[in-house]
């Protein structure tokens, strides 16, 4: 660079005069460097950062502030005339600065000291040291401008460097440079550099979260003494949950949080449930003796899986807590909460989760570890499952398991690296420092206030015991339990600074203590604003649905002109509107479908069915992969203009006053959308709430929710759900992945009515079916077992009269008009086998076979079939359970003791369908039609003469 090239310099751009041109010239150099001329190219590549991990928008950053503050400063007045400006040298010095502190901003989480046990080598940091910039001690005591650090214009480096050392590179290092959003990061700057990241407490309120460190240690203790051995998956060494729990109730209370969802696994789930749901200690000291079961629960669970709601008193007014329930596969329970939150919400008429808060607890192995919190995470911001944004909060206890060795358990340096991929900010804080916490908990609530999203506390501590209290994790992780059996809790160490700080004596500190010890022999409710029950009117009142039964009769027709009227506002569409051609044909047929002119098909019937639910004022929840369209284009829910993509949903307009029809294309995820759905469902009775497979087996990928959840969730836990599963099931010859949704896994997880398990085969029956779900007061899971191919079956057809009249059918007589003397063989099957049977049976002319449909594998129809097969049939010698599936799988093997049940002492019972296969399906179209062919003459047999 030549001196005349530094002398234009220090003549231009340095006094502000040219600062747009020279930012326009940068941004032209950094889109190509050969783009501008090379005395130019060789001044920026001097500016800009060596670093090659920052990437280039790093050193771009400092520089374009520099021209930024360099024209503030001329606006101010303060400039220097030309002849005064800086030389060159002082320019590099100035952006070198900038770089350092955007340095700080983007990497000083890295030598922030938040591990308490110091378990991590510091990592090296190259651009967090001065002298990589090129400054040098000769330049701590120059004073230069601090660009858009959250401080006085002009600062010396020395001043700077303590600034951002203290700011980034304490107790707290935050992570939030990698949001793309400037107003957010810009809202992050200014919260944590305005004030040095410590908040002013007053000795009342340092007082207060002693108060709460005590709590959290004194359960502990109490619980050790009292119950020695048995488990209870202690909080000790993480006892800042607390003091942060309480401080986001309290927030939330204030900031108009009417309702907060919690989903914790079990460390420290009894902790939180006694100091900060306010659950009677004497309740869970009743659970540790084995004396306690919950409420409409009929096997329980064990206690540090178990949920709980309460009422806290905050300064806004009540607030409603909710923990759900959570067996220990940790992270599951993530998008249950997720999916009550949206329902609460709904009842709230809240939009952007101003009155719900949902918060998720998790752990840090778990938190890296398993794939349901990168799927939970993509729905936060996703249309639909949005809840206003989830604060998280990480009890980092630097381990997995007792015998995980930590670098084995993730291949991040954090184990939140997860959430930046919603761009949520991470506020990763020392567990031993209080106040930090307490800081950066309501810097997480703000955030979260001010922008709807995501957002997650990493509390980096200790797990003072092994994974429960009956392990001994010396054994494998000897250096670890060294420092921790050496170390005071967190507790000790913070009365200490009180005590020298004069908030608090020593004795008022172990009064602290002994009053927590009182109230807890006492069996007090020990929690802060723990209020008796709270009714308003948002309170869901769940007793009408306890003692229903699965039989109880209920009205599910609707007259024809009813229907009639319904089709004619659902056929209307927004002026300008144009349709696909084969939409416009759907729809059309649909038309003719409601005057009686064509026979009904299935899309119609489930539309129709949907209708008339919203008309009596439910409300209607899909979700699903293609669930607006429907996968074998059967729904069409939601209608695309073909002129200009617009979208409109003719479900939205009845009624026209209400928005109670939501269908959603949900992300390619099944275990999170599921768990959502279900928790969406158990808080809201009122809400046909379905999730809809794009091929029934792909409910493989939600195994866990269908388990633990789904199947279980009353027995365990006394939880109520109505939730409905749409699983396209049908063996069509499109092989293994695309035959069955597994219906032997449901059936095989029936029992004391926990779920019903359905295979309609009419239109008619899925539009009564869906009715049913609904207008009863029985609120279990329903699994229907839809159809593909039938969809457009020319026999799988309803008239008009079967919606105005009849009701659901858990079993079909043979609807051909047989004659019982005639009959040699009753066939008994579900789904789509019937019509094959009924063709083929047509074919050969058949009369004495009778075909019955069971339409409800679950609860399993025993009176109605018996009655059918002891009286009507009584005659008949061979019965046959016909079905597609392979005989290890399917229905055969878990219906046949009802089976054996339903017949007489001289009717014998015979298995029709494939041999057993490890596959579901065979892959082959020819050997599947040979199969098919052949299970069908087995059913059927040889003709009489």
């Amino acid at each position: 660079m030549t001196d005349t090239f530094e002398q234009s310099l220090s003549h231009s751009y340095l006094n502000g005069a040219n600062a747009n041109f020279i930012e326009a010239l940068y941004e032209k150099y950094l889109a190509d460097p050969d783009a501008v001329e090379p005395r130019w190219r060789d001044y920026f590549r001097d500016l800009e950062a060596l670093d090659p991990q920052s990437g280039r928008d790093i050193p771009h950053s400092p520089i374009r502030e520099a021209f930024e503050e360099i024209g503030r400063s001329s606006r101010r007045g303060r400039a220097q005339s030309a002849s005064d400006g800086m030389d060159a040298m002082a320019a590099q010095k100035q952006a070198a600065v900038l770089r350092l502190i955007n340095a700080y901003r983007v990497r000083g989480h890295q030598h922030a000291d938040t591990d308490p046990l110091h378990l991590r080598e510091r990592p090296q940091v190259p651009d967090l040291d001065p002298a990589f910039h090129g400054l040098t001690d000769a330049d701590l005591d120059t004073a230069f401008n601090t660009g858009s650090l959250a401080a006085p214009d002009r600062l010396t480096l020395r001043e700077i460097i303590d600034l951002v050392q203290r700011v980034y590179a304490g107790k707290i290092g935050s992570e939030y440079m990698h949001i793309t959003d400037t107003a957010q990061k810009r809202w992050i700057q200014e919260r944590l550099e305005k004030p040095l990241a410590r908040p002013q407490l007053s000795s009342d309120e340092k007082k207060a979260l002693l108060n709460r460190l005590t709590a959290a240690e004194g359960i502990e203790k109490y619980l050790n003494s009292k119950y020695v051995g048995q488990k209870r998956f202690s909080l000790e060494g993480g006892e800042a949950t607390i003091p942060i729990l309480d401080e986001l109730v309290q927030r939330g209370g204030r900031d108009g949080v009417e309702e907060m969802v919690l989903g914790m696994a079990h460390r420290g789930r009894l902790n939180v449930l006694i100091n900060i749901m306010g659950k009677s200690p004497g309740e869970l000291f009743a659970e540790f003796e084995g004396e306690h079961a919950p409420e409409h629960a009929s096997a329980g669970d064990v206690k540090y899986h178990m949920g709980y709601s309460s009422d806290i008193d905050t300064p806004g007014g009540p607030l409603h807590l909710a923990l759900a329930f959570n067996p220990s596969h940790l992270e599951i329970v993530n998008p249950v909460v997720e999916g009550s939150a949206r329902a609460r919400m709904h009842r709230h008429n809240d939009d952007d989760g101003h009155s719900v808060l949902p918060v998720l607890i998790h752990g840090d192995a778990a938190m890296a570890g398993q794939g349901v919190v990168m799927e939970t995470l993509q729905l936060s911001q996703a249309r639909g499952f949005y809840t206003g944004g989830t604060v998280h909060l990480v009890i980092n206890n630097q381990i997995g398991f007792t015998t995980s060795n930590p670098l084995d358990t993730r291949s991040t340096f954090y184990c939140t690296e997860v959430a930046k991929m919603v761009q949520a900010p991470i506020f990763h804080v020392n567990g031993d420092d209080p106040e930090a916490v307490l800081f950066v908990t309501q810097l997480a609530m703000d955030y979260r206030r001010e922008f709807h999203s995501d957002v997650v506390i990493d509390l980096i501590c200790y797990r003072r015991h092994g994974h429960n209290e009956a392990d001994e994790p010396s054994a494998t992780q000897p250096m670890m339990y060294q420092k921790i059996k050496a170390r005071p809790s967190v507790r000790k160490l913070y009365a200490d600074q009180l005590t020298e700080e004069g908030v608090i004596d020593r004795d008022g500190a172990r009064a602290m203590e002994r009053e927590y010890r009182d109230e807890l022999d006492a069996a007090h409710v020990v929690a802060p604003g723990a209020l008796e029950e709270q009714d308003n009117e948002f309170t869901v009142d769940w007793s009408p649905y306890f003692d229903a039964t699965w039989d109880e009769p209920v009205d599910t027709t609707m007259p024809v002109d009813r229907i009639r009227s319904l089709q004619e506002k659902l056929q209307w569409l927004p002026e300008g509107f144009e349709l696909n051609p084969r939409v416009a044909s759907v729809m059309e047929s649909r038309r003719k479908m409601a005057a009686g002119a064509l026979a009904m098909d299935w899309g119609f019937a489930e539309i129709m069915a949907y209708a008339g639910l919203l008309e009596e004022g439910h409300s209607v929840r899909l979700t699903g992969q293609d669930s607006g369209r429907g996968t074998f284009f059967h729904r069409n829910s939601v209608l695309h203009n073909a002129a200009d993509g617009s979208t409109h949903t003719p479900l939205k307009m009845i009624p026209e006053d209400r928005d109670n029809f939501v269908v959603i294309d949900s992300l390619l995820s099944e275990e999170a959308v599921l768990g959502f759905e279900y928790g969406y469902a158990t808080a809201d009775p009122e809400t046909m709430v379905i999730w809809e497979a794009q091929f029934g087996d792909f409910s493989n990928g939600a195994q866990v929710l269908i388990d633990q959840f789904i199947a279980s969730g009353e027995t365990k836990w006394g939880r109520l759900c109505g939730l409905t599963l749409y699983l396209p099931h049908g063996y069509e010859g499109q092989g293994p992945e695309h035959s069955s949704a597994r219906i032997e896994r449901f059936l095989q997880l029936c029992a004391e009515q926990n779920i019903q398990v359905c295979v309609p085969s009419t239109p008619a029956q899925f539009f009564h079916m869906i009715r049913r779900q609904m207008l009863r007061h029985w609120r279990k899971p329903l699994v229907v077992m839809t159809p593909k191919s039938l969809l457009r079956h020319k026999l799988s057809t309803s008239v008009l009269d079967d919606l105005s009249g009849g009701s659901f059918k858990v079993v079909i007589d043979d609807t051909e008009g047989v004659r019982p003397s005639s009959v040699q063989r009753v066939v008994l099957c579900s789904g789509k086998v019937y019509y094959d049977l009924l063709e083929e049976r047509r074919r050969q002319e058949r009369s004495d076979v009778a075909l019955i449909r069971i339409e409800q594998l679950y609860p399993f129809p025993e009176a109605q079939l018996s009655a059918l097969l002891k009286r009507r049939y009584k005659t008949v010698k061979s019965v046959v359970w016909c079905q597609e599936e392979p005989k290890n799988q399917g229905a055969w093997y878990q219906v046949y003791h009802h089976l054996t049940q339903c017949i007489t002492r001289d009717q014998k019972l015979t298995y029709a369908g494939r041999d057993p296969l490890a596959s579901p399906a065979v892959g082959y179209a020819k050997v599947h039609y040979e199969q098919q062919r052949r299970l069908v003459a087995d059913a059927l047999g040889k003709i009489h003469g």
